[in-house]
């Protein structure tokens, strides 16, 4: 772990490990301005630029689907102290209305998302990196409640993405780095152990930067 302010954490998991559950945990837990968190969902290319499958059906489970240099770009702005602005991605959800978010510099940087292992760019800017791992039927569970009613996609639509695109992509992008990660975190129930790990590091992180 370097030196230098902010602490980043980089947390991934497959789709449905509970990934925005954990991070919302970690933030609800400490001081309001001592947290910032950038999420690779913010940087999805526009629908035209995604790559297709052999039925024709958009893959957003790619890791061409994401502007990897804008959020790796974005990412060091944040750690030299900058603030970034960026238009809220709404996944196609045509009842969605998008709203720009800012980001704020904090003495602990959140980088979240399905590739901040597998970008070389992004990995490499990590101080600590977090893996959360949950049984595929249970992630399954979670995704279709999540897609359904979030992000207003049928059901038919949801269990083909997860079978030809979410958990080839789990296999070729994520699990791969789950043995490289500092922190596993098993979440087929519940995280509780491993957020009480994590806060307590992180609160002794900012006691340190107080003393």
């Amino acid at each position: 772990m370097k030196n230098s302010n902010p602490l980043v954490l980089g947390i991934t998991g497959g789709s449905g490990s509970g990934k925005t559950t954990f991070i919302r945990k970690i933030r609800e837990g400490l001081p309001e301005g001592t947290v910032c968190v950038l999420s690779q969902d913010e940087y999805y290319r526009p629908i035209e630029q995604q790559a297709r499958d052999e039925e024709g059906i958009v893959n957003f489970d790619l890791p061409s689907a994401i502007d990897r240099e804008a959020f790796a770009k974005d990412i060091q702005k944040l750690i030299e102290g900058q603030t970034v602005k960026r238009m809220e991605y709404t996944f196609n959800n045509d009842k969605a209305t998008a709203k720009e978010l800012t980001f704020k510099p904090a003495p602990i940087l959140i980088i979240e998302g399905l590739f901040v292992f597998h970008y070389p760019e992004v990995n490499q800017l990590l101080d600590l990196r977090i893996f959360l791992h949950a049984k595929e039927n249970i992630k399954l569970i979670r995704r279709i409640k999540r897609d359904r009613i979030e992000r207003n996609y049928p059901l038919e639509d949801v269990l083909y993405r997860y079978e030809n695109h979410v958990l080839p992509t789990f296999e070729s992008y994520i699990q791969p780095y789950k043995e490289k990660a500092d922190l596993v975190i098993n979440n087929n129930a519940q995280f509780d152990l491993g957020l009480i790990v994590v806060m307590g590091f992180l609160k002794n992180y900012l006691d340190n930067l107080g003393s």
